[in-house]
């Protein structure tokens, strides 16, 4: 059954209103602000934890300009060996983001230096990036750690239980069913605790339930989670 999650269609894309804030209200806002032109802003640094939704709220800022009929470019570091051709080939851009600067070798981090550098001396663009953690405590280079404090710096705060489970139970309801506060509970105790995980599990558990006509109950959502051979 696990292969469940595997074919489930792809989530909806990123957006500004997809994004659950919790207690990320004010960079939420602030973002919202940017992108309606109500604040001038042009360099924003996210950092937190794995899960938090750094990358989500990049892609949905690329997400924005994209249907505005704007340039904007989405790079992560550390998954294409060419980061810094990708660097070296952007020129006038309406919006720029990187993720996951925290992988960002010698090279590519003056890659990264020259871009900061190039939009504010010569560009108008929105420019987010995110790493792990806040910039005093990168392992980077010292003149970018300061471009990256140039403009706001906001930490994502990821989720917590009770927020996720409340995320939870509306995801569930929109897709026209009611989530067991059990299922819940053992979902974030025994499963993969991000956002996108937990809603992948349940599109596959609802899957699961019109599929083979059953309520969702632990032991379906124990074979759902069993690892395969």
């Amino acid at each position: 059954m696990k292969q469940l999650l595997l074919d489930i269609a792809p989530p909806s894309p990123p957006t500004l209103d997809n994004f659950v804030p919790g207690r990320n209200l004010e960079l939420l806002q602030t973002l919202d602000n940017i992108l309606g032109e109500r604040e001038q802003e042009r360099f924003v640094y996210l950092w937190g934890g794995k899960g938090c939704g750094k990358s989500h709220l990049l892609q949905a800022v690329v997400e924005t300009y994209t249907q505005n009929k704007l340039d904007a470019a989405y790079i992560k570091c550390g998954i294409k060996p060419n980061v810094n051709a990708e660097f070296s080939a952007i020129s006038e851009v309406d919006c720029l983001t990187v993720d996951d600067i925290d992988h960002l070798n010698e090279s590519t981090q003056i890659g990264l230096f020259n871009l900061y550098n190039h939009i504010r001396d010569e560009g108008h663009a929105l420019m987010l990036v995110c790493g792990s953690a806040a910039p005093a405590q990168l392992n980077l280079r010292k003149d970018l750690v300061t471009r990256l404090g140039w403009g706001l710096v906001y930490q994502v705060h990821e989720l917590s239980d009770e927020e996720k489970t409340q995320a939870m139970k509306s995801h569930a309801a929109s897709r026209g069913f009611d989530l067991p506060q059990v299922v819940c509970d053992y979902l974030l105790r025994h499963g993969q605790r991000d956002l996108p995980s937990l809603m992948a599990t349940l599109d596959a558990l609802d899957l699961c339930s019109r599929t083979d006509q059953r309520q969702i109950t632990i032991p379906m959502l124990r074979e759902l989670l069993l690892p395969t051979s």
